[in-house]
């Protein structure tokens, strides 16, 4: 049976949602949670003091907290992403977007060999359940314009500023 275990965390951009399952994290969602996962995913609930002892969801904040104080630009806590075929492929593809660089909707769907599928893509995109981590963020829309993020423009803008980029105007 799964060991699953959630705390409820304050990051730079505003309260979130750690997850683990057993050795490894599972979501990492903003709040207010956009597409939630089925309430047996969150598991028992952590004070803040257990989440900092917690093997994953500990390392989880600990470098997240790097990142966001600009000591870390990738992250090696062990995930697990749960979700369809298709969106695990897309998912992973978000893992190879390094730290600073961006990418569109469209570019990931012709990297799937489905030029035509940006749409859809941006749908996976939206339901990723490791925000930060999984990097979401770094994914734009076809003029380089600031759209879509599930925790929010304004989460999006601070992630790419802290990346050094400036979203108030098209990024490429």
């Amino acid at each position: 049976m799964c060991s699953a275990r959630h705390a409820h965390v304050i990051l730079p951009t505003g309260p979130t949602v750690v997850i683990a399952h057993d050795d490894q994290l599972v979501g990492v969602y903003h709040v207010p949670i956009k597409h939630s996962p089925e309430p047996e995913v969150f598991g028992r609930e952590l004070s803040s003091a257990s989440a900092a002892g917690d093997p994953v969801i500990g390392l989880a904040l600990e470098q997240l907290r790097e990142y966001f104080a600009g000591q870390r630009q990738t992250f090696d806590v062990p995930i697990a992403l749960h979700g369809t075929d298709s969106q695990k492929r897309i998912w992973q593809l978000l893992l190879d977007i390094p730290f600073g660089e961006l990418t569109t909707y469209g570019q990931i769907a012709r990297r799937l060999g489905k030029p035509g599928m940006a749409q859809a893509v941006g749908g996976a995109v939206g339901h990723n359940p490791i925000s930060i981590i999984v990097p979401c963020h770094r994914v734009m829309g076809a003029d380089g314009g600031l759209v879509g993020y599930a925790g929010g423009l304004e989460r999006k803008r601070m992630l790419l500023e802290l990346e050094g980029h400036t979203p108030d105007r098209p990024l490429f």
